[in-house]
This record gives C-alpha cells, sequence and structure tokens, in this order.
C-alpha cells in the first residue's frame, strides 16, 4: 500500500521533490520536499483510493473507532469522506477556539468516552496533531490513535509522538516515497541523498 499510495501523490504532485530547488516551508525552513495533500482532493481517482485507504487502515488498526476527527483544515475533508465510507460520525479540532458564537474548538458531538481517531493529512514535527489529540482528551475523548496520509518520518516527531503515548499509523511516508521517485527514474542517487540528509539535519 506504501508505494501505491506514495505513487499516487507523485502523479499529482501532492509530494513534490525538487532538491536543486528548495521550497521555503511556513517555518522558514528551506526544504528539497513539499507535500500537499488538498491536492488529492482535485484528483477525482487518487481521492477515491486514499480515503478508501484510511477507511481501510483505521478498520484494521483501530477496529473500536466509534468517530473520525479531522485536524484543521487538511485533515477536515479527509476525515469526512473516511467517515462517510465507514458510517462513522465525524468532527474536526479547530487550532484554537472561535472568537463568536459557542467559542468552540471541537466542531461535532462528542460524547464522554467516545472513542476517536484523529484523521492528519500530514506528520512532520507532530506538534499539532499532538495538540489535536490533547484537546481531544481533555474534552473526555479515548483517542485511540493518529491516521495520516504521509510522514516525514522526522526524529522530532517521532519522539513528540511516543512522549504523548500516541500511536501514529500512516499511509506512506518519505523514504517510500523518494525510492518510488528513484524507481520511476524521476529521483537520481545525489537527490535521494539531498534528500535523507536534510530530514537528518531539520528532524532532530
Amino acid at each position: 500500500m506504501k508505494k501505491k499510495i506514495a505513487g499516487y501523490l507523485l502523479d499529482i504532485g501532492a509530494v513534490f521533490l525538487r532538491p536543486e530547488e528548495p521550497f521555503t516551508w511556513a517555518s522558514g525552513i528551506k526544504s528539497p520536499i513539499y507535500c500537499d495533500n488538498r491536492l488529492i482532493l482535485t484528483a477525482p481517482e487518487v481521492r477515491t483510493e486514499v480515503e478508501q485507504a484510511i477507511a481501510d487502515t483505521v478498520r484494521r488498526e483501530f477496529p473500536e473507532a466509534q468517530a473520525l476527527f479531522g485536524t484543521s483544515t487538511a485533515g477536515i475533508a479527509h476525515a469526512a469522506i473516511a467517515a462517510q465510507i465507514m458510517n462513522l460520525p465525524m468532527g474536526y479540532v479547530r487550532s484554537k477556539g472561535k472568537d463568536h458564537g459557542r467559542n468552540n474548538r471541537i466542531e461535532g458531538r462528542l460524547p464522554e468516552g467516545q472513542k476517536v481517531v484523529v484523521i492528519e493529512d500530514l506528520i512532520s514535527t507532530a506538534g499539532s496533531a499532538v495538540e489535536v489529540v490533547d484537546a481531544l482528551k481533555d474534552a473526555g475523548a479515548e483517542v485511540l490513535g493518529i491516521v495520516s496520509i504521509f510522514t516525514y518520518g522526522m526524529e522530532k516527531g517521532k519522539r513528540r509522538l511516543e512522549e504523548a503515548a500516541v500511536r501514529n499509523v500512516s499511509l506512506t511516508d518519505f523514504d517510500t516515497a523518494i525510492q518510488v521517485a528513484y524507481e520511476r527514474g524521476d529521483l537520481d542517487k545525489k537527490g535521494i541523498d539531498e534528500l535523507k540528509k536534510f530530514i537528518e539535519e531539520n528532524g532532530r
């Protein structure tokens, strides 16, 4: 599954590799890889495969799940579609509470003790994902874990998830994506070395 999903993401440019001309992340980091899983939503055939894979992964890894909660904003649509496939309730968690109305941070009904799985599009340093898990726990949910579409596999992210005692299962990952790109001739050995060096230096 990891190679299949990685191939889809490369096909539609959701995972874009550019070692020779790095992207600038919101944090200011110059990165030779950029992942934009929002593009999945505009590619119906890939969307069907990815959302089914999310649903299948939740069923396999977290069979007790009673609801899916997406991260705001990128995880919302993926959580909604996967929840529809699974016939489960769905909600989402804002990055911060609204400044009007009921000041909700969590949108959707969340009964005390409900067993939920967080749907995240991307895991890098895992900071935002852990914040979402904490918010759900504070609201009384039992968070079984996270299902994400892609992870960079950064040590910082792994460490944060471990410290928070949160299990993440990703459909695919950085190592798989660069291997598939290399096998397809989209990336040479020098490019792989540069990408791996970036992850090692920025993910500590």
